[in-house]
Order: C-alpha cells, then structure tokens, then sequence
C-alpha cells in the first residue's frame, strides 16, 4: 500500500469527530450543531442518532475495502486463492440481517420524530405562549407582534424561555423561515398560513435566514433573531412603541416595493389585522384606518 493513502484514511475517519469538536463558536455553518433551543437540541441528536446508525455500515465497509485490498494484493503469497468459492451463510446473515435492523431503528426514530418534532406542535410550558407573525417580501422579513401593535423588518426580538408561536405567510414568492440554532424551517407561501413553534432555552443572537430561492435579493433575505430577558424584552417593545417608525397605509406600499440588504426597522403599527390582510391579499388594506395600541401584556422573568 502506497505510504499517503494511510494520512488519508485517518482524515477521512476523523470527519465525524469534526462534527462533535464544533460545540463552540464554529460559525453560522455549524449553527444546527450547536443548538440553543429545546427543538433544535432534540433535532441535533436526532441527526447524531442517524448518522451514529448509518455509520456502523459505512465505517466497517471502509475499514474491510482497504484490508481486502492490503490482504489479497498480488505480492502477498501467504492471502488464500479460492477461485470455486461462491457462498457463506454467514456473510449473507450479516449483510441482510444489520442493514434490516438498522432500518428499522432508523424508521422507528423517523415515525415517532415525525410527531414530537412537529412544527405544528405546541411547546410544553410552564409561560404562556407568545405570538409572532412572520410576512416573508422581497427580499425581507416582517415581524408583527399583535398582543403589542408593533413590527420589526429583518430584526426578530423574543423573550428567552418563552415557548414562541409563529404564523407565516408570504406577500411575494415562496420563501422558507428557518433559525438553525432554535429549531426547523418552515415554508411561507402567499395566500397561506403556516405554523411553526420554538424556544430559546437562554438569552442570545442568533441567524435566521431565508433558505428557498425566492430572486435577486434571496442572499440578503437574511435577520437576527435577539433572544432577551422579560425585563429587557418589555423595555425594547417600549423603545419601538415610542421611538419606532409608524407602519401606516403610506408607509407599508413603500415596504411592499421589492429592496435589496434591507437593514432592520423598527415599527409602532398603525394597521388593524395587517398579517389577515397579507395573507388574504385583501384589497382594503390600503384604506384601512388607524387604531391606538393595546396595553402592553407582562411577560415574567
């Protein structure tokens, strides 16, 4: 065996170990490996779990593929020649029986997966649930929080611990909202409500991204999501309520014209039931009149 293959060999079965280093700050490209919510921690397992399973396959038949070769090779006097064999019962009871096994186990983790991982599902919690409207445009993102009649664009601000309702729809094209660190994507689509429910287990900043293909602007289709305190959280609607722009009927036909890198804005809401409107494409939007904000609803600590 030539003396650079065996370097490669060992880098090669080291890749997975690189994927268990990454528990650090390993950059947005390993941000499903280091979660920092409850969703997000059981997926990554979830993913650890299969590949854990599909490696008990791959790794041996890696390991035997170069041993054969190392055994059997044409300088090797003492390797047996068989040229009449051609069945082992054994060989066959190995191959047919832990593939079976390993599919099985792997289907067992899709099917019950499938249902505790919902997007659809609510979070078990001791805090009520906190909602936010999700409108996916060209090329950003709208954050509405109804309980306090304001918005955000490209900039998400929740309460740590508190499990998070969203409800999603698009005024453009298709696009999918997904935040790696808290939890699973999940399609905004015009003319539709989707759903989709997460919990940051601690305060952070954390990437949200845009991740179908929806045009010029998709690469800039990206938002910060800032996981806050209660106290924090209260005292942010508070800046927004007092120093935020007004999302009114001239306002809003400006956002809805398609820009590029938007940065994040910060809204007091002017518009009654914006995110049913958006997402029934009703045609009063533009001479909808205003309201005066509701109280603001306590969030604990």
């Amino acid at each position: 065996m030539k003396k650079w293959i065996i370097p490669w060999m060992g880098a090669l079965l080291l890749c997975p170990s690189w994927l268990w280093a990454c528990t650090g700050n390993c950059g947005d490209q390993w941000a499903v490996l280091t979660p920092r919510g409850t969703i997000a921690g059981q997926e990554k397992t979830l993913i650890l779990t299969a590949l854990g399973l599909m490696l008990l396959v791959v790794v041996p038949v890696i390991l035997m593929t170069f041993l054969f070769a190392w055994k059997y090779r044409a300088s090797n006097p003492r390797a047996d020649y068989d040229p009449d064999w051609d069945h082992s019962p054994l060989i066959e009871w190995v191959v047919w029986t832990i593939p079976t096994l390993i599919v099985a186990v792997l289907g067992y983790l899709v099917w019950t997966s499938s249902h505790t991982l919902s997007p659809y599902r609510p979070i078990a919690s001791s805090q009520p649930q906190f909602e936010v409207q999700v409108v996916a445009m060209d090329w950003k993102w709208l954050f509405i929080y109804p309980e306090w009649h304001i918005a955000t664009v490209n900039r998400l601000v929740i309460p740590a611990g508190v499990p998070i309702h969203f409800s999603l729809t698009s005024d453009a094209v298709m696009s999918s909202f997904f935040i790696p660190q808290l939890g699973g994507q999940i399609y905004a689509m015009a003319g539709m409500k989707t759903h989709l429910h997460l919990i940051a287990d601690r305060p952070g900043v954390f990437q949200g991204y845009n991740t179908q293909f929806s045009g010029q602007g998709f690469s800039g289709m990206t938002f910060e999501t800032v996981a806050t305190s209660g106290e924090a959280f209260r005292q942010w609607v508070h800046q927004v309520e007092t120093g935020g722009q007004v999302l009114d009927r001239a306002t809003f036909a400006i956002l809805e014209k398609p820009s590029i890198n938007e940065a994040p804005r910060l809204y007091s809401l002017a518009l009654p039931d914006l995110f049913d409107s958006i997402l029934s494409k009703d045609t009063t939007l533009r001479t909808m009149t205003s309201h005066s904000p509701a109280p603001m609803t306590a969030i604990e600590d």
